[in-house]
């Protein structure tokens, strides 16, 4: 595979968190404009990275990007998205209905549900209006999490068959009028994501199992969707000789495995190999040398007859691909050493020690997607079981493997579980139609009429985030007496989960009656209580994920919630490796250690880079 092939307008770039999705879709936007295409790349990630690779502020529009003729970058702000829907909405109605009815559709336009159509719109528009990308040749979509951008590709077959088949004029969005005016928008979404003639669906993954696992998964999934033109690329192989280096040796071979056991469905497509390299990733110089190693740069002959080509100011030098690079020219302060960054962490040991000392709570594992929650989390867990307490692990992410991260040596104090979507919704649209028959008993129940109207509301999507907000309350509330260790999903979505809480209580009011889960009610008084609740933010040593660490730490203040520490996990700074590369990559690590340790982290502990995780 290479530049050549990615020949259609619309390009998505998937994968599970941390494979480097946002390096590999910028990458190959910068490559695209540089030779000659105009290229709008969009981020549909409520935690969007395109800032920090580009080292600039995106816009909610098109953004044109210093340096490059034919490159603009946008992100969908999913808060600032909803704000403008709801204002849409609403503004017809001001000064005709009274200012109560007014607030009421406010109010019933406030909640998560909101948010994520409002997203969900823009994402639509910038696929099926044409006039709106009418100026660009491609668009690039960097996107969010496997689990996250999963929903949102399958959201315009939902809204569509949800449209299809409604008929009381009402969601829990509020009037359908206004989401039947987009039906032809969706119903051109779902066309152009099964052309294959306009649209393509880049897999990314790192050579690991579980990451290969989950793009196996994704392209299942999208293939049911019939989004059936995808193509595959493993990011970060170490092609290096290990030489001898025990750490070296394990990183290959875990690679190798990984490779040679790849599921069939990746073994079918296009695939390009991308080598490991050293280097912060951030910056058009390092996406140029990144791009270079990606993929062979796009032949003029082989472009499209559409193709906008540049005719002048355009780069004609490329960067040579380089696989380490010396520690002296990477910008780093080389006067930290590895044991002066390292010095003041504290070991997985004594965080265990200290968290079972409280006797119970609920322990969060929090960060950008591919830092290492699921694996932490496992690992507290089992830990926290092996020293005789009654623990339930459980992830609120729908593309979390808590079980394989467990294995099959599982204590009988642990109990193993996940909030499953589809599962939970089935509950919750059975509470609902329950409690709505136990209200009109007294009329002998609903009636036909009455139960199809209130089961087909149930059938909107917008059931599911309630469904899967009141399974997490519930887990939460289990910590009375026992310990709790959740995985949460990436930042983005988690962020959301939280945020939604109060708009939440009223969503879950308005849509069962005035019974509201006492769970629900003591979520947030729960997550506030530090003596309940110790949440840890989990990163890597490199920029992007301690951004992203950092940034979520101040929403979660905002909210009234102080995280109870950080963990940077898998750091090759504390493995103790003498590879070149891997000790470049361990170099790059420093700064980012010492900013966590001084600046950004109450308590932190380390975990260095094992191929196989602490347990």
């Amino acid at each position: 595979m290479s530049l050549n092939d990615m020949t259609t307008r619309h390009l998505f770039f998937t994968g599970k968190g941390g494979v480097g999705k946002t390096t590999v879709a910028s990458a190959t936007a910068l490559q695209l404009a540089e030779c000659g295409y105009r290229t709008l790349i969009v981020s549909t990630d409520p935690a969007s990275n395109l800032d920090d690779v580009f080292g600039m502020a995106a816009g909610t529009t098109p953004t044109s990007v210093p340096g490059v003729s034919f490159l603009w970058i946008m992100n969908i702000d999913p808060e600032a998205a909803a704000a403008a829907y709801r204002e849409h909405m609403v503004r017809p109605y001001r000064g005709v209905l009274p200012d109560a009815a007014i607030r009421s559709m406010e109010e019933q336009l406030s909640g998560a549900c909101t948010v994520e159509i409002a997203a969900f719109h823009e994402f639509t528009a910038s696929l099926a209006d044409a006039t709106l990308t009418a100026m660009f040749d491609r668009v690039v979509f960097d996107t969010a999490p496997t689990g996250h951008t999963l929903r949102l590709l399958s959201l315009p077959s939902a809204w569509s068959g949800f449209l299809d088949t409604s008929s009381s004029g009402a969601s829990c969005l509020g009037p359908l009028a206004g989401l039947e005016q987009h039906r032809a928008q969706y119903s051109a979404t779902v066309d152009a994501l099964a052309d294959p003639n306009a649209t393509t669906v880049v897999l990314v993954t790192r050579a690991e199992m579980s990451a290969m696992r989950e793009a196996a998964r994704a392209g299942d999934e999208l293939a049911a969707l019939g989004i059936s033109r995808q193509r595959l690329v493993v990011n970060g192989v170490l092609t290096d000789d290990p030489g001898g280096d025990p750490v070296a040796e394990a990183y290959a071979s875990r690679q190798s495995d990984a490779l040679t056991t790849m599921p069939s469905r990746l073994v079918a497509l296009p695939t390009i190999h991308v080598p490991l390299i050293a280097s912060n990733l951030t910056g058009l110089d390092a996406l140029r040398v990144f791009a270079a190693a990606m993929m062979a740069p796009l032949s003029p002959a082989s472009a499209p007859a559409n193709a906008t080509m540049l005719t002048s100011g355009r780069s004609t030098s490329t960067p040579s691909p380089v696989t380490h690079a010396p520690a002296g020219s990477t910008g780093i302060d080389t006067d930290i050493t590895a044991n002066s960054a390292i010095a003041g962490y504290g070991q997985l040991r004594e965080l265990v020690a200290q968290i079972a000392a409280d006797g119970h709570g609920v322990v969060m594992t929090m960060g950008k997607g591919g830092v290492g929650k699921t694996t932490l989390a496992a690992s507290l867990a089992l830990a926290l079981a092996r020293a005789g307490r009654r623990v339930h692990l459980s992830t609120t992410d729908p593309a979390a493997h808590v079980e394989a991260a467990v294995g099959a040596d599982v204590p009988t104090a642990l109990i193993v579980s996940r909030i499953d979507p589809v599962v939970e919704t089935a509950r919750y649209s059975a509470d609902v139609i329950g409690a709505a028959d136990m209200a009109a008993a007294a009329v002998g129940g609903l009636d036909i009429n009455e139960r199809a109207l209130l089961e087909e509301d149930l059938r909107s999507p917008c059931t599911e985030e309630i469904a899967v907000f009141r399974a997490f309350a519930r887990t939460v509330a289990e910590a009375g007496d026992a310990f709790v260790v959740l995985d949460t999903a990436p930042t983005g979505h988690t962020l959301l989960l939280l945020d939604a809480a109060e708009s939440y209580h009223r969503e879950v009011a308005r849509t069962a009656g005035s019974h509201v889960p006492e769970e629900v009610r003591a979520l947030l008084p729960r997550l506030r209580d530090a003596r309940y609740t110790k949440m840890l933010l989990v990163t890597l040593a490199e920029s992007t994920p301690v951004q992203e660490a950092s940034r979520l730490q101040d929403d979660l203040r905002r909210a009234g919630i102080e995280p109870y520490g950080w963990v940077v996990n898998a750091s090759l700074a504390a493995s103790g490796t003498q590879h070149p590369l891997l000790a470049a990559r361990a170099q790059l690590e420093l700064p980012h250690l010492a900013r966590v340790r001084d600046e950004l982290a109450a308590r932190a502990w380390i975990t260095p880079w094992t191929a196989t995780p602490e347990r």
